[in-house]
């Protein structure tokens, strides 16, 4: 699984970026991106921490098409790392580097025994992502564009498992004071993926009472408000991904792959303390649309176990450091 999938998350953070530019005339296009993007996901900044869970919750699945009995969660705990540092940066380039790390708590068990299955499982993942990414800053129709590409490495705490590609270009429609729109698609070099490219829209309008509309097609969809001078507050639902490799499962020494994908519904806070820290909590109900188990070699469309679990709350607390950042007026 792509750690707090990777490749979408590069992807907003393009996205958004795009409309920063327009913002500043004394500031080069680079700097203004990677401010904007800091700015607006934890994980585009130098350093990111967070810890999260869920509650208990139930669920059903299938093992090879074959139901098994019904079952339940009673621990889902995650330590999220990552840092992201600008190697290289000038006027319309940017080279950098990114290392992520998720390590996922996890114990369930079926209401009933299987013969041949473990019907407890209690354990603890490790995942890990690094990424050289290049970006430039160009102009495609007479509109600003951002051409991106990233060469991904993943695995586990046994070995590194994947090299993947990502591909995008986003382009500006419209950036002032008040609106911002972009479009543009992505595409992925992962035979693990059934979507190997996607197109994005993102729609940001700021209003007179201070609300801001921030949406990110597939990513999220938010409603933000300023508060307290150093704060913010948001409401909505954005995806996030789970995903650790499995080995000898059955016994067959093949690897495997469990891969997650939730929607969390609910509020985020976030508030800059001095210049550098800004503090994190969420919380509300997490839904999961897929939870599925399938061989390295194949495709996630292309699984041997699906779960699907109930609707449970969430929480999440994180904390970012960022040396180059300046304090909110």
């Amino acid at each position: 699984m792509k750690i707090i999938n990777k490749p979408l998350l590069t992807l907003a953070v393009l996205v958004l970026s795009n409309a920063a530019i327009a913002q500043s005339q004394d500031t080069s296009a680079t700097t203004k991106l990677v401010d904007y993007a800091a700015d607006k996901f934890p994980v585009a900044r130098n350093f990111n921490i967070e810890f999260n869970g869920s509650g208990a919750y139930n669920f059903t699945s299938k093992l090879r098409g074959v139901d098994l009995p019904s079952g339940k969660t009673t621990r889902w705990l995650q330590t999220k790392v990552s840092t992201n540092i600008n190697l290289i940066q000038s006027k319309s380039w940017i080279l950098g580097t990114t290392f992520t790390y998720r390590g996922t708590s996890f114990a369930a068990k079926l209401d009933a025994p299987v013969a041949g299955l473990d019907n407890w499982v209690d354990d603890r993942f490790h995942y890990h992502a690094s990424s050289l990414n290049l970006t430039h800053i160009s102009k495609l129709f007479g509109k600003t564009a951002i051409f991106s590409g990233s060469l991904i490495v993943d695995g586990s705490e046994k070995r590194f498992e994947r090299v993947k590609g990502l591909f995008t270009v986003n382009v500006v429609l419209k950036a002032n004071a008040h609106t911002r729109i972009a479009i543009g698609a992505f595409g992925m070099l992962d035979p693990s993926s059934d979507l190997p490219a996607l197109p994005t829209f993102t729609y940001e309008h700021h209003f007179d009472n201070g609300l801001i509309a921030d949406i990110t097609f597939p990513r999220n969809i938010f409603i933000r408000k300023n508060v307290f001078g150093n704060g913010r507050i948001t409401l909505g639902t954005e995806i996030d991904r789970t995903g650790f490799y499995l080995y000898n499962q059955d016994n067959s020494g093949k690897t495997y792959e469990y891969r997650q994908v939730d929607l969390n519904n609910g509020l985020i806070y976030e508030h800059k303390v001095f210049k550098n820290f800004i503090i994190t909590a969420k919380g509300g109900i997490k839904m999961t649309t897929a939870a599925r188990v399938f061989d390295r070699k194949e495709s996630f469309g292309d699984f041997i176990y699906e779960s699907k679990p109930d609707p449970t709350p969430y929480f999440n607390i994180g904390v970012s450091f960022n040396p180059f950042g300046k304090k909110k007026q």
